[in-house]
């Protein structure tokens, strides 16, 4: 455990930020599962509807740090594989 003062904020402000990344994570992985069963049940305008959500929290996530710019567009492009493969 820190000593000294700043450092025991800054331990404070990281697990709060831990906290908020982990949740946006989980919000992310609901939306892609959403896009993944829709694709599954064969219903295109509920997995079109779907992959624009994920597609927004994904860029959000990329924006704010989370995710690397290569895992997004990795993500978007096998979701829209995904949609196509059923269009």
């Amino acid at each position: 455990m820190a000593n000294i003062k700043q450092q025991m904020k800054r331990n404070i402000t990281n697990e709060k930020r831990r906290q908020q990344n982990a949740a946006f994570k989980s919000s992310v992985k609901t939306a892609i599962k959403k896009v993944i069963v829709a694709v599954n049940n064969k219903n295109l305008e509920e997995a079109k509807a779907a992959y624009s959500v994920a597609c927004s929290k994904l860029d959000k996530a990329q924006a704010k740090g989370i995710y690397h710019k290569n895992f997004v567009s990795r993500k978007k492009s096998r979701l829209s594989q995904l949609i196509n493969s059923i269009a």
